[in-house]
Order: structure tokens, then sequence, then C-alpha cells
């Protein structure tokens, strides 16, 4: 069935119709992108992509007790201490205490860490670069605005 445009995009067309053309849109950008590969980032790096988001946040935020890193991360508190385990293991991160409660371990960046964080980060700067070039000029706000509102309904569930 071709939808047919209208104010939505898809006058006429019923609500469930709608969500299978979503659901088959996402999975099929999922598997090209290439999120459906447990240890592999979608720009190459040879890491799992929870390993790649908390090395980015680390990044970004700098040291954090473990529950800041699974708020930031949008994981619950066992997933994000495996996580670590595994981060420090592999000598990325270490934990410290914190300055005001030593109870509260800080997670931070180790230098090794620092360097695997941006050789990742320069990946998907690349690879976004390369897709972006792949999209019309004209259409790029819509599709930043397309993400926005998909961001945004994922986080209001």
């Amino acid at each position: 069935m071709q939808p047919v445009e209208g104010a939505l995009g898809y006058a006429g067309v019923g609500d469930d119709v709608v969500a299978d053309e979503l659901q088959a849109r996402i999975v099929a950008f999922v598997r090209a992108f290439g999120l459906h590969k447990p240890d592999e980032t979608p720009c190459g790096a040879p890491i799992p992509v929870s390993e790649a988001h908390a090395l980015a946040v680390l990044t970004e935020h700098g040291p954090l007790v473990q529950t800041d890193l699974a708020r930031h991360l949008g994981l619950t508190k066992s997933t994000v201490s495996r996580l670590v385990d595994q981060l420090a293991k592999r000598g990325w991160v270490q934990r410290r205490p914190g300055a005001d409660d030593a109870r509260r371990r800080l997670v931070e960046l180790t230098g090794q860490g620092a360097t695997v964080a941006a050789d990742v980060a320069g990946r998907r700067s690349a690879r976004l670069a390369r897709l972006l070039e792949r999209i019309p000029e004209a259409e790029r706000p819509a599709v930043l605005a397309a993400l926005d509102a998909l961001v945004e309904a994922a986080r209001a569930e």
C-alpha cells in the first residue's frame, strides 16, 4: 500500500499501518546502520555499543559515580556495574573514592580509556559525516527534526 501524502504524510491511512511502517523503517535503519552487531559499534570500532556509550559519557562529563553513569546511559545500576567491571578489566576506567563520601566510588577514564574513546569518537564523526553527505542538503533539516521527534517520543514512554 502506498501512503497518500497529507498534513502528516499519511492522510487516510490508519494508525496501525503507520505504526507498521515506522517499525519497518526503524528495523531497516538499525540493520543498515549496524546497531544489531553486539560486539562492534556502527562506526566499526571492535567494542560493544554499550561500552562505547559509557566511554563517551565519561569523556563528556568527567568522573561520575555509577548511579550518575547509569542515569546518563539509561541503564540499571546492576547493568552499569557489570559494564564498569568490563571497562576496568580492559584498563579503560578506574574507580576511586569520592571526595565527599569514600563509599561512593567515582568511575573515571584512564589514559588508555581516553585514547579508545577518542578513536571511537573520530570513527563515529567520520561515519556520520559520510551519511550526511548522502542526504540531500534540502532534506537534512527534516531528517534532524524527525530524529528529534523520535527521541522525544521514546523518552516520554
